[in-house]
């Protein structure tokens, strides 16, 4: 059977100021829409764990969200903790200043503390590299540190940054995984025919905002106040 829009959609309830209230009610909206996972913030976690129990949706939680500066070891804990607490899957940001600088050694080691937490577990693990800071050449490093840390995808965007998904940046993910490891567009991701575009470049997943789930499921976009910076 051929994969949905919503198998492919980790929905972003990640809104700081979001009341407990709006974030109950994303989380339910995501889940209704039967999106593939919804991406909170770790306070709602044990919230989503009870709502999406016995749903096609899981629950998963963002290490060192959104600047990635934190140490390995603080990421590490965090993610150990994210696990514990019910997450179905890891996504991290990774330590962007490094990258930029081409210590490549200190990101690779930074994803492979994290990996070494979620690979006992069992639990996916999604870097991302928010890749709107970066060049070409620095996307393709990135990646590469993060197939040889063990990560199970890269991931473009926080949708905190300055700027999300881009063909140009997915393209180089893909071209420099070589099928070693799976590709995440995320961040302006809001209507089909972008959502479609990516998929038919060969992504796995597609982060998006929750305001913008019902309409890549078919149905109404939301009113823009009601939409997330993701």
């Amino acid at each position: 059977m051929e994969k949905s829009l919503a198998d492919y959609l980790d929905a972003a309830v990640l809104a700081p100021e979001m009341k407990e209230s709006e974030a109950k009610e994303a989380i339910l909206h995501c889940i209704e829409h039967k999106t593939r996972t919804v991406c909170v913030r770790p306070c709602d976690l044990p919230l989503a764990v009870q709502l999406c129990q016995g749903t096609a949706t899981e629950p998963i939680v963002v290490v060192a969200f959104p600047h990635g500066a934190n140490t390995p070891d603080t990421k590490a804990a965090e993610a150990r903790d994210t696990i514990q607490n019910g997450a179905r899957e890891v996504d991290m940001v990774a330590n962007i200043g490094r990258i930029r600088s081409g210590n490549w050694d200190a990101v690779r080691q930074d994803i492979e503390a994290v990996a070494k937490e979620t690979k006992a577990a069992k639990v996916p693990l999604k870097v991302i590299l928010e890749t709107a800071f970066l060049t070409v050449e620095e996307i393709h490093q990135a990646t590469l540190c993060a197939i040889e840390a063990g990560a199970d995808f890269v991931k473009t965007s926080t949708g905190f940054g300055p700027g999300g998904a881009s063909e140009e940046a997915v393209r180089q993910m893909l071209e420099t995984s070589a099928g070693r490891i799976k590709v995440k567009a995320s961040g302006g991701i809001r209507t089909v025919e972008q959502a479609k575009a990516y998929v038919t470049m060969g992504v796995e997943r597609l982060g998006v905002g929750f305001g913008s789930v019902e309409v890549l499921c078919g149905g109404k976009a939301k009113p823009k106040g009601e939409q997330t910076a993701y």
